[in-house]
């Protein structure tokens, strides 16, 4: 089916009080798991992004991004392709034409006064060409090899007011929240602070965005969705499946030489992790119609 937007994806799960799971995605393996687990779950998704993946990819956009497109088109769910963690203005002006209908602008690392003057020109940028825009405010952590803040360090958490201001004089369309998880994390361990979370609910208009969802458990995700979180991303989770499924069929054949055998154990293991979170989302909901 045709292309659908991130903003109309989250308009519709604020509907059925859930919240839209968004997959990183690096390799063909990661568009078809996604696709492929969303529709096992009869949920629409988002397909992610990040500019992390495009460097990977030798800095180039564009063959990731048609892969997700057409992958997008040929779905029997609908669709959005999201541009994460841009930090970029190059990597950003290159989003709609390449298919995406949001960008996430990250300029979470700057001081607060520069971080909101940096959002503020995105997002004018971005609302002139269609796009719908998403920030970040409080350092979630984590990314790029950096360890994860200790849970009282400055900047740790999105101060509620702090974010009404910011979101105010931004103009962003959503905000992701810093409320205890951390990128990158391979257990599932982090701890949400599920009171701060309903005070930025209560304060802010706009969605709420969980990122580093990998490391929270299940009981603690469905929450923050009860929470106000409508947007929840997932990266590592994926990996951490490929990557298991990869060391277990090499380490029982080690003569294998044909990579489609080991990447379909790679890819199967991904679309099942896809479909568990989506439904981990759903439970907090109501059933996706």
């Amino acid at each position: 089916m045709p292309l659908t937007t991130t903003g109309e994806l989250i308009a519709r799960a604020a509907r059925l009080r859930t919240a839209v799971a968004a997959f990183n995605i690096i390799t063909l393996e990661h568009i078809e798991a996604v696709v492929t687990g969303a529709e096992t779950a009869g949920a629409p998704v988002v397909l992610q992004v990040s500019q992390n993946a495009v460097k990977f990819r030798g800095g180039r956009l564009g063959p990731l991004a048609r892969a997700a497109v057409t992958a997008a088109e040929q779905a029997h769910i609908p669709v959005a392709l999201h541009l994460d963690h841009v930090q970029s203005d190059d990597l950003l002006r290159q989003a709609p034409d390449a298919g995406f209908s949001s960008v996430m602008y990250d300029a979470a690392r700057l001081p607060y006064a520069e971080n909101l003057t940096a959002t503020q020109a995105a997002a004018d940028w971005a609302h002139a060409q269609g796009l719908w825009i998403e920030a970040e405010l409080g350092q979630i952590g984590g990314k790029d090899g950096r360890p994860p803040l200790d849970a009282h360090a400055p900047g740790a958490r999105t101060d509620p007011a702090e974010a009404r201001d910011f979101v105010a004089r931004t103009g962003v369309d959503a905000l992701a929240v810093a409320i205890g998880s951390a990128h990158a994390m391979t257990t599932r361990t982090a701890a949400l602070d599920h009171a701060l979370l309903k005070r930025l609910s209560a304060e802010l208009a706009v969605p709420l965005v969980l990122h580093g969802s990998s490391g929270v458990p299940d009981d603690e995700l469905a929450e923050a969705v009860e929470g106000g979180i409508g947007k929840v991303n997932v990266g590592t989770a994926l990996n951490a499946a490929l990557t298991r499924a990869l060391r277990d069929h090499l380490g029982r054949h080690p003569e294998a030489v044909d990579p489609r055998a080991y990447l379909a154990t790679g890819r199967t293991a991904m679309t099942d992790e896809v479909t568990r979170i989506i439904r981990v989302l759903d439970r907090a909901g109501v059933s996706p119609s």
